[in-house]
């Protein structure tokens, strides 16, 4: 989407990812980047959330610092404009892939069926709903979590999770092969203290990533990607460090995500301040 604009000073855009960045712990906004936010929207700078979380657990951060959208949900799957609600991007699983995944996922690990913006689970998620309550308050327990009409029915599997031993995932993964490339599968080791020596899988349609989703939103506002500065502290962050002029990533940021990033910050999940380091840093306050 092109979007022409008047002549004048470049937009700039800060893009920050959620959890691990500007909320802490409890899911709160660190106080010193709210005040940072306000800030920088009073002088002129867009602002805007980049989140592997669902819509409808990231509407109430964003409508919290006063942000209209578009906003980036579901690691670039969904792009939303917060003041209408609506979705403005949904990519979503093809009915192809869904089958696929049905017959591969119906036994297993834990499984999780991302909906439109619900997430779909049995009792064998019970577990770990905790680690998904996050993503959003819409977790919707059903019977058979394979039965579930997402699986065909166009438009509506924005993607799944698996959630168990690596062994178990790694099987997974290596039956998905035969999906090629309708599905894009992420691996990675759950790190929340309850859920440790867990592994779990993501899978969406591909093409969809933080740094597709911020290419868009740059472009819907008229800004050159030189003049974005992004803000984050994990691997799904990676591909927004390399599509903005300026990325910084958390103190607590494992070692590959740092070294995607052009800059580290101090600041971390528990000290906060990691936006207001940022912006000060690229000059933007």
């Amino acid at each position: 989407m092109t979007t022409s604009r008047a002549p004048g000073p470049p937009v700039r855009i800060l893009a920050t990812d959620l959890d691990g960045t500007l909320l802490d712990r409890s899911g709160a906004i660190h106080e010193r980047d709210r005040l940072a936010i306000a800030e920088l929207r009073r002088r002129g700078v867009l602002v805007t959330i980049v989140t592997g979380r669902m819509y409808s657990g990231t509407r109430d951060v964003a409508r919290a610092l006063g942000l209209d959208g578009p906003i980036c949900c579901l690691d670039g799957s969904a792009i939303v404009a917060v003041r209408e609600d609506r979705h403005l991007v949904s990519r979503s699983l093809s009915g192809e892939a869904g089958r696929a995944l049905q017959a591969v996922l119906g036994r297993g690990p834990a499984v999780f069926v991302l909906g439109r913006d619900e997430i779909l689970h049995d009792t064998r998620g019970l577990p770990f709903v905790p680690y998904l309550r996050g993503w959003t308050p819409r977790l919707t327990h059903v019977d058979d979590v394979a039965a579930a009409p997402h699986w065909t029915d166009a438009g509506e599997l924005a993607g799944l999770i698996a959630v168990g031993g690596r062994a178990d995932i790694d099987a997974v993964v290596a039956e998905l092969a035969s999906v090629g490339e309708h599905v894009a599968p992420v691996t990675f080791a759950v790190t929340r203290n309850e859920f440790a020596g867990n592994w779990a899988m993501i899978a969406r349609a591909p093409g969809a990533t933080k740094g597709s989703a911020l290419g868009w939103i740059a472009d819907h506002h008229g800004a050159a990607m030189a003049d974005v500065v992004a803000v984050g502290d994990w691997v799904n962050d990676v591909p927004m460090f390399r599509a903005a002029g300026r990325s910084f990533a958390m103190a607590h940021a494992p070692d590959e995500v740092k070294a995607a990033a052009s800059d580290q910050l101090r600041a971390d999940a528990t000290t906060g301040g990691g936006i207001a380091e940022a912006a000060e840093r690229a000059g933007l306050l």
